[in-house]
């Protein structure tokens, strides 16, 4: 029985009598999708980065942004061709797989994705407590309050999950606007202040004086930086299966949401600059924040400070939406052990792998917490599967389906290639202790992957390559 009877109302049954499993329901039109992108694209970065990388630049900050959207932008094209080519669940391991047929790869590639997701969803979760704290006073004595807030919200963040990916994504849109409300908050009061004269847009233009290797390098720096606001795009191919029509649809709406984040980041980090000093800005966890007391003195500050705890917010409930769902996805190939791809009967969604990303969540918040270099982690791991993927589209070539899909220009998967595995590097000035926290991340991975293939042996499990021939999700019925 094929996938693409997802939008029946009860689970199927086989001509023997044997009941399988559901599958997923297709609730995600072109508006929900689109938003889904903004959201997942905009969520922390653009909050708690813009004063990091004027650190970097000094007062052009808007050029890492826009260097890093250009960066992904060519790595989109590759995903669009796969995701309208392979319109399944579990996005870049599963091209991996069918590319290079190397299951350790694949399963390396899947726990990468993976531990971006999940990490970066456990900090958003401490990162939300601590701004609830500030926000209404409360105090405690050490950081255990604040880890018994996170877990409370991580674990309200399960319960919108196995809810369904319906109530999920119209969560999604609530916050995405409220998100998007305090960035053109941002924008409004740059370009008044500039209008108004209070503002000073010429240092939109100038770089600091004492950077060492130049300006060139400089902007490769802050790049590696901002390319962690940009990362997002490449969850929504985990919503494959959830998606009406994914081959016709995807192109434009993914294009256009890359679009409209890229400009609200430049347009934000010139108005950010306008108003306080690159050097002001840098300083510090909350760049816009400050942005807010300089520029609207009179606009309600803790107003300021719930948009932006809703904006993480917001970041860590796709984070979990697309580890679920990539989880569910590998399972159902044959990667990861089959009991994490089981659906549950009613709520249609993948309840045991929501419960196991969850857990590895609660983990990172108990024991780890707020990990140093963490949004550079995760824009080196996610680089990394980024490279590959662009290798993959090419390799994939040869592999031809019967429905139409998009094709990426070949020149434009090359340039994905060459800039993704460049800003991989410790030329552009990388912090060291992000391979140490990304190299150990792939050990556990890799420790995994052992269990599960000894698992599989003794269960005589033989796993076998994913049948991406396209034709499953290829209509909503």
């Amino acid at each position: 029985m094929q996938q693409n009877q997802a939008n029946t109302d009860q689970p199927q049954q086989a001509s023997s009598g044997k009941s399988e499993e559901p599958s997923l329901v297709r609730v995600m039109g072109p508006w929900l999708l689109l938003l889904f992108i903004v959201g997942d694209v905009l969520g922390t970065g653009i909050y708690a980065l813009t004063g990091k990388v004027a650190n970097h630049v000094g007062g052009a900050v808007w050029l890492p942004f826009l260097t890093a959207f250009v960066v992904a932008l060519l790595t989109a094209f590759s995903y669009l061709e796969l995701v309208t080519k392979y319109p399944r669940a579990a996005g870049a391991a599963l091209y991996v797989h069918r590319a290079f047929g190397v299951h350790f790869l694949t399963f390396i590639v899947t726990f990468a994705v993976m531990s971006s997701g999940i990490t970066s969803a456990a900090t958003a979760s401490r990162a939300f407590a601590a701004n609830l704290v500030d926000s209404v006073g409360l105090s405690f004595g050490d950081g255990a309050g604040i880890t018994l807030i996170g877990l409370a919200f991580m674990a309200l963040i399960a319960i919108v999950n196995f809810r369904g990916v319906g109530e999920s994504v119209k969560i999604n849109v609530l916050l995405t606007c409220i998100e998007l409300t305090g960035l053109l908050i941002i924008i409004t009061i740059g370009f008044w202040a500039i209008a108004g004269g209070t503002g000073d847009i010429s240092r939109a233009f100038t770089f600091k004086t004492d950077i060492d290797g130049g300006i060139m390098w400089a902007v490769i720096g802050g790049t590696t930086l901002a390319f962690f606001a940009m990362v997002g795009f490449e969850d929504s191919v985990n919503m494959a299966e959830e998606t009406k029509d994914p081959s016709r649809i995807f192109p434009k709406v993914l294009l256009a949401g890359l679009a409209i984040t890229g400009v609200i980041y430049v347009l934000v980090s010139i108005s950010a600059v306008a108003i306080v000093p690159p050097n002001e800005l840098g300083e510090g966890e909350t760049p816009l924040l400050k942005v807010v007391e300089r520029g609207a003195p009179g606009f309600p500050v803790g107003v300021f400070g719930f948009i932006t705890m809703f904006a993480v917010a917001n970041s860590a409930l796709i984070n979990m939406l697309m580890a679920s769902r990539l989880i569910y996805g590998m399972s159902r190939e044959h990667v990861l052990p089959p009991l994490l791809g089981r659906v549950h009967a009613g709520r249609r969604t993948p309840y045991i792998a929501i419960l196991f990303t969850t857990l590895l969540a609660f983990g990172l918040i108990t024991f780890v917490g707020e990990v140093p270099a963490l949004g550079g982690t995760t824009a080196l791991l996610l680089l990394a599967v980024f490279a590959i993927v662009n290798v993959a589209v090419l390799v994939l070539r040869s592999d031809t389906v019967e429905h139409k899909h998009f094709r990426t220009p070949t020149f434009v998967a090359v340039l994905g290639v060459l800039s993704c595995g460049f800003l991989v590097g410790p030329w552009t000035g990388r912090d060291p202790q992000q391979y140490v926290i990304a190299a150990v991340l792939l050990a556990i991975g890799a420790a995994l992957w052992v269990v599960t293939m000894l698992i599989n042996r003794a269960t005589g499990e033989h796993v076998q390559g994913p049948d991406l021939s396209g034709e499953e999700s290829r209509s909503d019925g």
